[in-house]
């Protein structure tokens, strides 16, 4: 037959036990005290609990904020466009009150870049979400709207889609398809 054994707990292991429970309690508390009131000052909870005085921090260190950036691509991805087509810095942005949808582009190598600036090559913007697939625009006395000259290192270039009923609207994540080139997942500004 099997006795079963009680095993009995030190009375300083309890203790210690339930010391470390309240202090880990009162901390939590207090970061959340800290946050809330960081927030009802303005400043950050990084900040709360640090001295603004001068020595306290490093010298030639400043303050910097970390600014959202919809468009900014995957390393990979910048490495990619770069090396294959020559180009980087998208964005997207809409124009004339939501009516053009506006995708630019900056040349670093003139050669490869050629394939964006084909006149034969019909350019769409393709947003799955809304369903539409945008075209730029032939207009009568001014042409297509885009910039098809010779691609120079270091400009920056445009084309303007049609965005009749403003379907695409910012914050949609779209599509800009030049013949084989594909610019994927770019969010409208």
């Amino acid at each position: 037959m099997l006795r079963e054994r009680s095993f009995e707990l030190p009375a300083t292991l309890i203790a210690t036990v339930l010391a470390a429970g309240l202090c880990a309690g009162t901390l939590v508390a207090q970061s959340g005290q800290n946050s809330n009131t960081s927030l009802a000052t303005g400043t950050s909870p990084a900040a709360v609990g640090q001295s603004s005085t001068p020595a306290a921090r490093p010298s030639g260190a400043t303050a910097t904020s970390a600014h959202y950036e919809p468009n900014r691509l995957a390393r990979r991805a910048e490495m990619y466009y770069a090396g294959v087509w020559g180009v980087d810095s998208f964005n997207v942005k809409t124009a004339e009150s939501g009516e053009l949808i506006r995708f630019t582009w900056r040349v670093t190598d003139p050669e490869k870049a050629k394939a964006l600036h084909d006149k034969k090559l019909e350019p769409f913007l393709e947003d799955a979400q809304a369903g539409v697939k945008l075209v730029v625009p032939q207009m009568e006395k001014v042409g297509s709207l885009r910039q098809s000259s010779t691609p120079e290192a270091g400009k920056s270039y445009w084309m303007a889609f049609s965005n009749v009923g403003r379907r695409v609207k910012r914050g949609d994540r779209v599509d800009v398809v030049v013949g084989h080139f594909r610019a994927s997942g770019l969010i409208v500004e």
